[in-house]
């Protein structure tokens, strides 16, 4: 698979990961739950970690929620962010607790948006306090700009949320944390549009090179929050933008995690397993199509095979030679039987009822080898 080449931009370290610079796309979701409900908290986490989430983020609500942050560090071992609003004290007190990454938002850092001359000093004077503790502490921060939560000045400027004033929120928001020498930031740019989420961020890509945090705010529920997200998000992708990606679900946050890891392997931007392509059903195809792509995928998951792959299911000889000889590995059905196809080399045919199991068993030859070979290859 032709893969993007990925923006330039410098490296930001969160807790035990680094993101940007050539380091692999963080994905991270959040949790549903009130944080200081810890069983609950830990029930969610557990369940996004069993699914490769790599970036953790919970809601800070009160002091209840900071007062659990040392106890949720204790069974983790992935960065835990903050997701602040309205109070940039609860920023400050949450840094002690612990936590790896505050994310704050520049609409609403203080409690009250009184007139712009005095809210934007206001707001300076909260920010430089709050990431000269982050930088003794050596905490990262996410400068999390919302099309929904623009700040006031920014709106009467441009007249609604555009790029322009996103972008600028942002950038100001740098300024003043550079001015302390403060440059652990990530930035999004978020909106539910999909059209000014990406002018957003190629925007801001253009003009600074600190990592970002792809996302669309609100995406909705599935099944269109996923085709909203992979519609609005994968051009950027393609582009190279992105260092982290959250997709925002209006569901249980390991789906969001799922959904990422499937985006992110079909832009290339990262591919962590085997991609499984299969062709539409049609009158031509006479194997049962549907129970083996089922079946690969189970046996797949089963197996724990993580060679990064192309496998190509194909139910007839019209297309499925030529297509599966562009994979790593498929087959090609006939008349309840198949040829598998390997680095483009017919393997053997063999009967519908053993496609799966010779499959398979092919692909952890191929993993076996990988394996074998990277391990000849530490002891060079």
């Amino acid at each position: 698979m032709i893969t993007p080449k990925r923006r330039k931009t410098r490296e930001v370290s969160i807790g035990n990961i680094t993101i940007g610079g050539n380091n692999a796309i963080a994905v991270q979701s959040m949790c549903t739950t009130k944080t200081s409900d810890l069983d609950k908290t830990m029930g969610e986490i557990k369940t996004m970690l069993d699914k490769g989430c790599e970036i953790i983020r919970v809601s800070i609500f009160d002091q209840k929620d900071i007062d659990v942050i040392p106890a949720i560090k204790k069974q983790i071992h992935v960065p835990i962010v903050a997701d602040i609003h309205f109070r940039a004290s609860f920023a400050e007190k949450v840094m002690k607790a612990g936590i790896d990454k505050v994310r704050i938002n520049p609409g609403n850092i203080l409690e009250q948006q009184i007139n712009t001359k005095d809210y934007l000093l206001n707001r300076n004077n909260a920010v430089k306090k709050l990431v000269q503790q982050a930088k003794n502490l050596g905490i990262s921060i996410r400068i999390g700009v919302n099309s929904g939560s623009v700040e006031k000045d920014l709106i009467e400027k441009y007249g609604y949320p555009s790029s322009d004033s996103m972008v600028e929120s942002a950038l100001r928001y740098i300024e003043v944390c550079e001015s302390v020498g403060f440059t652990d930031i990530v930035v999004s740019l978020k909106s539910t549009d999909i059209l000014t989420t990406l002018e957003n961020y190629r925007n801001f890509s253009k003009l600074s090179d600190y990592p970002v945090h792809l996302g669309l705010t609100e995406a909705g529920a599935i099944p269109y929050g996923i085709v909203k997200s992979a519609i609005g998000l994968s051009p950027l992708l393609m582009e190279g933008i992105g260092d982290t990606i959250r997709i925002s679900l209006t569901d249980e946050p390991w789906k969001e995690v799922e959904v990422a890891y499937d985006i992110l392997k079909a832009t290339g931007a990262r591919i962590t397993g085997p991609e499984v392509i299969a062709c539409p059903k049609c009158g031509r195809i006479q194997i049962d199509l549907d129970k083996i792509v089922s079946e690969v995928n189970t046996a797949l998951k089963v197996k724990g095979i993580s060679l990064p792959i192309k496998i190509s299911l194909l139910g007839c000889a019209v297309n499925g030679p030529g297509e599966a000889r562009e994979a790593d590995i498929g087959i090609a059905g006939g008349d309840g039987e198949a040829l598998i196809f390997r680095n483009g080399e017919k393997v053997r045919k063999v009967k519908e009822k053993d496609i799966v199991q010779e499959l398979i068993n092919e692909i952890e030859t191929m993993q076996n080898a990988k394996i074998l070979h990277t391990s000849e290859q530490s002891h060079v």
